[in-house]
């Protein structure tokens, strides 16, 4: 995913607090996909309007990280759940 891809959720995929087992989940058609921590943050921050390279930069300065190496992170993990069809994105 390029950083000015903007990330959304496509319709039927939400995130989820699962009280059960104290964890963030996104949850897809017939998928639930358990997220660390580093995942839920990048994905509370995806809203449709912010490109991926906004979104590691927001992210960066508020956990003191490179910027760089946090676009490079986001775009790849943004990728991977692009490829499994519970992330959408669109050219910024």
């Amino acid at each position: 995913m390029t950083p000015t891809a903007i990330p959304a959720l496509p319709r039927g995929v939400r995130l989820h607090h699962d009280k059960v087992r104290r964890a963030e989940v996104l949850l897809g058609p017939e998928t639930a996909l358990m997220l660390d921590q580093i995942g839920a943050v990048i994905l509370n921050e995806v809203d449709g309007t912010r490109t991926v390279a906004a979104i590691a930069s927001d992210l960066a300065r508020r956990f003191g990280a490179p910027e760089g190496q946090v676009v490079a992170d986001v775009a790849e993990f943004l990728q991977d759940l692009a490829d499994k069809r519970l992330v959408d994105a669109s050219d910024g």
